[in-house]
């Protein structure tokens, strides 16, 4: 590992990687050695640990018979020397592109070199020989070398297609090599090498471009990175390519887990490369938990299990450079527009679904909601109109109150009238002062004999009255409570158990994170959902503070500045939830999202008034409140929480789904690690 230092990616699992196209001088070697040394060096520079070029690289992939003339192939021997030579004082671990000759045949090969040697060949398993191509007329098919060596300017080294390259001081950075036609067949000898152990699967290409070709690349390459749990770098070749009969585009992109990390502009006139980080904790922890990878590696072990390694030190650098991955600052919700529009129309018609199969299941009782004027209250309102709609039945078996407290103010109590009454609900208010004020009293508490005493019992004596209310109107008039809480809420136990919000006969809102919550709102009024006047009273609420409206006094109590910002809070919790990543790499990832208002995307329409930023001290003493609250404290709501749809992909808290932790537990595994936050 490199030396320690907070601010490198190196220290947090990630590799830099880079696919690379060029301009290709056909039957040129040593102009081709040259040019893959040129963008070597600034890969170098740029801190990149695999550095891949396009298939036949060195020579050109599209001189034909050119590939049988001994003068070409005497070159393309002493070009790879150069290269060889030449990264000898290059970090990258350079995979280029030859045909050797072996035995008698000619291969077309992925050579994998490293400072100043030559790891391994790797041959195309699969030459095709249809349409436009025609190469099994100069090369052999690879398919079936295993276990065999190859001599390369005067050295023996491991050839064939069973060759894995591990860096030992790099954690999990594990390459596989396959060419061009190896990635389009029904089985690639990527699918092998991922189950091997494989986590950076690389693919030097020649593919010459036709309409509609790049797309198909882009399926194959994020189709592969998906089942196999892996970064798939592709790298074709472009300008300079024979144009006889075809043209070439010079793609490069690269893909982890099915996501874009980065790609290059098509047609490019000069040097161009993809450059990305990938997350390799991010793949082996998709790996331990989808269980049935390894399932599938043993059904297939009598071929995986053959796979050599070979090892190397890349002796990464640890200064800060960076960090080349977009990264969302709210991971529940997609800047992208399209992306965003579609994640808000499954999951509100997840959480409809949802309700109205429950209703249905239980005999069609009506819904009781309390309603707040707050976001929360807001969306599980709107949920079951929805629902009620859907069944064909009358939005007035919606039963809505909404109960004054303390501290509630006339604008949220405002806006839930006007919402309660545009949706056509049964709607009614119950004041729960008078029984709280004679709960107090009963219990002795200072706030009864005029104290200003808003302590924990002050607060939950109206959360648990709230709640206590809506059960015995369920009770009495024949329905279920709906429950409000969100999933950002139940993560940090910030609700009030048992009689309390905490509880409910079903909770729409259990797989929705706090931050997702007002797009869902905004989608609602921008897809009309709803008729006009519903839209605006939705709008009015969107522009209210997040507070329990539950202590007296003149400013309006904010949940954020005691709790923390749910931005960061949704943050860690994705990365907790999804990835079970450390407190340590959250806070370098959340710096990086987070510390520049005007770097990277924000969701659309995100209000300008919010587009603030966090730095790390900020971001530390809200990652610790998170620890404390989620692994140490909040986990006894959630072992008794009630039933609810899982809506984002992102994870969700119930016992019997996504989540099972102990109610007891201790944080100090992720305090510790907290420690290595440097402020």
């Amino acid at each position: 590992m490199p030396s320690s230092n907070f601010w490198s990616v190196y220290q947090h699992g990630f590799a830099r990687v880079a696919a690379c196209t060029g301009h290709t001088v056909i039957a040129d070697p040593p102009a081709n050695a040259e040019a893959v040394l040129r963008q070597a060096r600034r890969c170098a520079e740029e801190g990149v640990a695999v550095a891949v070029f396009p298939e036949l690289g060195l020579c050109g992939y599209s001189i034909e018979d050119l590939l049988l003339q001994d003068a070409l192939l005497d070159d393309v021997e002493t070009a790879l020397r150069e290269v060889v030579t030449g990264s000898a004082d290059l970090l990258p671990v350079l995979v280029v592109g030859a045909p050797l000759r072996h035995r008698n045949r000619l291969y077309n090969c992925a050579v994998i070199v490293h400072r100043g040697r030559i790891l391994g060949v790797v041959p195309k398993s699969y030459p095709p020989n249809y349409r436009e191509f025609y190469e099994r007329r100069q090369i052999g098919d690879g398919a079936d070398e295993h276990g065999g060596s190859i001599r390369v300017g005067g050295t023996s080294v491991p050839f064939g297609v069973d060759l894995l390259f591990a860096a030992d001081d790099v954690p999990g950075l594990v390459l596989h090599a396959e060419i061009c036609e190896d990635m389009w067949v029904p089985v690639p000898p990527s699918a092998e090498a991922a189950l091997a152990g494989a986590t950076v699967l690389v693919n030097l290409s020649g593919s010459p471009i036709t309409v509609g070709r790049a797309e198909d690349r882009k399926l194959l390459c994020r189709s592969a990175s998906s089942r196999c749990l892996a970064a798939y770098v592709y790298a074709a070749a472009g300008l300079g390519e024979s144009t006889t009969d075809l043209s070439w585009d010079g793609q490069a992109m690269i893909y982890e887990n099915g996501a874009l990390l980065a790609e290059t502009e098509r047609f490019p006139l000069d040097d161009e490369r993809a450059v990305a980080d990938v997350d390799l904790d991010l793949l082996r922890q998709e790996r331990m938990r989808m269980g049935t990878f390894d399932d599938n590696r043993r059904t297939h072990k009598a071929r995986t299990d053959d796979f050599r390694t070979v090892s190397f030190e890349l002796d990464p650098p640890s200064t800060d450079l960076g960090l080349r991955r977009r990264l969302e600052r709210f991971p529940f919700v997609p800047a992208d527009a399209e992306r965003l529009a579609q994640d808000c129309f499954e999951a509100y018609n997840i959480q409809v679904e949802g309700l109205q199969q429950r209703l249905a299941a239980i005999g069609g009782p009506k819904v009781v909601i309390g309603v707040s004027g707050g976001l929360d209250s807001t969306h599980a309102l709107i949920v079951a109109a929805r629902a009620m709609d859907r069944a064909g039945r009358p939005r007035g078996d919606i039963l809505a109150w909404t109960l004054p407290g303390f501290a509630t103010s006339d604008h949220t109590k405002g806006n839930a009238h006007k919402l309660m009454n545009s949706l056509g609900v049964t709607a009614a208010e119950l004041d729960i002062t008078p029984t709280a004020r004679l709960m107090l009293q009963e219990m002795g508490h200072p706030f009864a004999s005029g104290e200003p005493v808003y302590d924990v019992t002050f607060e939950n004596v109206q959360a648990g009255l709230r709640t206590d209310y809506l059960f015995r109107l369920a009770n009495h008039r024949g329905g279920i409570v709906l429950g409000t809480g969100d999933l950002s809420e139940l993560a940090l136990g910030w609700s009030t158990y048992g009689v309390g919000d905490q509880m409910s006969h079903y909770n729409v809102n259990s797989g929705v994170p706090k931050t997702l919550m007002q797009h869902l709102i905004r989608w609602v009024i921008s897809s009309g959902q709803f008729d006009a006047e519903t839209g605006r009273t939705l709008a009015a609420i969107l522009d209210t503070e997040i507070s329990p409206e539950l202590v007296p006094g003149e400013e309006m109590q904010s949940t954020e500045s005691r709790i923390g910002p749910y931005a960061l809070h949704d943050f860690t919790l994705f990365h907790v939830l999804r990835y079970g990543f450390r407190p340590s790499k959250i806070a370098f990832l959340a710096w990086h999202a987070w510390h520049d208002p005007k770097s990277g995307a924000w969701p659309p329409n995100f209000p300008e008034g919010e587009r603030v930023a966090y730095d790390l001290p900020e971001i530390r003493r809200w990652l610790e409140v998170f620890c404390r609250r989620f692994f140490a404290f909040a986990q006894f709501k959630r072992s008794a929480m009630p039933n609810g749809p899982k809506v984002s992909a992102g994870g969700s808290l119930s016992p019997r789904g996504d989540w099972r932790a102990p109610s007891d537990s201790s944080a100090e595994a992720w305090l510790r690690d907290l420690e290595r936050v440097e402020v």
